[in-house]
């Protein structure tokens, strides 16, 4: 029963609730406050918003669809709770670390570098978060930003609004990139000088990560005619694409865990975009 006679006021001030800062570890599924998204984190990065610098978090729903939104304080619900999402902590390893997950030698103690002018676009988020995994922190020495451009049926039409000049370079890694597919149509139309398309054949940037890393002997076979994701979980036993994308990204703790196309793919791409100078 409540206390009707405890002073609420007694130290000259209402006391405010606390509401716990939860970190944005990829896979946690929140609700923005106002209830109308809910999703996975499937990446944290920066923006900037009127001209200042804003930590952003970018959640994915069942459906695939994604947004992205500020991390502001109480912006979320998690399990029904107010949080306030932010940044994954970094935490310093007890040894030195020799060799990046990419396989490079880490830099150690690298200055903070500049983004590139020069940029290295992906199909989806789901590229960008391996990309992240493996090449991170190659990446963040040589100054290169990686964005996601939702597939490629608009690349002419993005590469023509990016203007790729010879310190502006743009690279692309595209999934499916066989033979006589619409993707090598595609692609076909669109290399130039400083605009450098390569790929990997697997259907999904999830098929590029050894089945070995996720403790199964292959990827199961998916018909033609049924989406290869949901295909792929109903035959893993896994309900929500959201927990098998977390299962797949968890499996990966360096370059041995994938394929060797999407290595040889992404460490082209990366030596082309650093090979011309300017920052953006």
């Amino acid at each position: 029963m409540p206390d009707y006679n405890a002073d609420v006021l007694a130290d000259g001030r209402r006391r405010r609730r606390t509401v716990p800062e939860i970190e944005a570890e990829p896979g946690l599924v929140v609700e923005t406050a106002d209830g109308r998204f809910c999703g996975a984190v499937v990446g944290v990065g920066r923006a900037v918003d009127a001209g200042e610098r804003r930590d952003i978090v970018t959640l994915e729903d069942r459906h695939g669809k994604t947004r992205v939104f500020p991390l502001l304080p109480a912006a979320f619900l998690l399990d029904g709770q107010p949080v306030t999402l932010v940044r994954p902590a970094v935490v310093a390893d007890r040894k030195p670390r020799v060799r990046t997950a990419s396989g490079s030698f880490a830099v150690a103690a690298a200055p903070a570098r500049v983004a590139r002018a020069s940029r290295i676009w992906v199909e989806g988020v789901h590229d960008a978060a391996l990309l992240e995994r493996i090449w991170g922190d190659d990446l963040r020495v040589e100054g290169v930003v990686v964005e996601p451009i939702d597939g490629i049926d608009h690349l002419a039409e993005r590469i023509e609004e990016f203007g790729p000049a010879a310190n502006r370079r743009v690279g692309v890694l595209v999934d499916h990139l066989v033979a006589g597919s619409k993707e090598t149509r595609i692609v076909a139309a669109v290399r130039g000088e400083f605009v450098h398309v390569t790929g990997h054949p697997y259907v999904d940037v999830w098929q590029a990560v050894k089945p070995a890393a996720l403790g199964i002997e292959r990827w199961p076979d998916v018909p033609r005619n049924v989406n290869w994701k949901d295909g792929i979980c109903a035959a893993l036993g896994v309900s929500d694409p959201r927990e098998m994308w977390r299962r797949v990204l968890a499996s990966v703790d360096s370059y041995a865990d994938v394929e060797v196309p999407l290595l040889r793919a992404v460490e082209e791409l990366i030596d082309f975009v650093t090979a011309g100078a300017g920052e953006a």
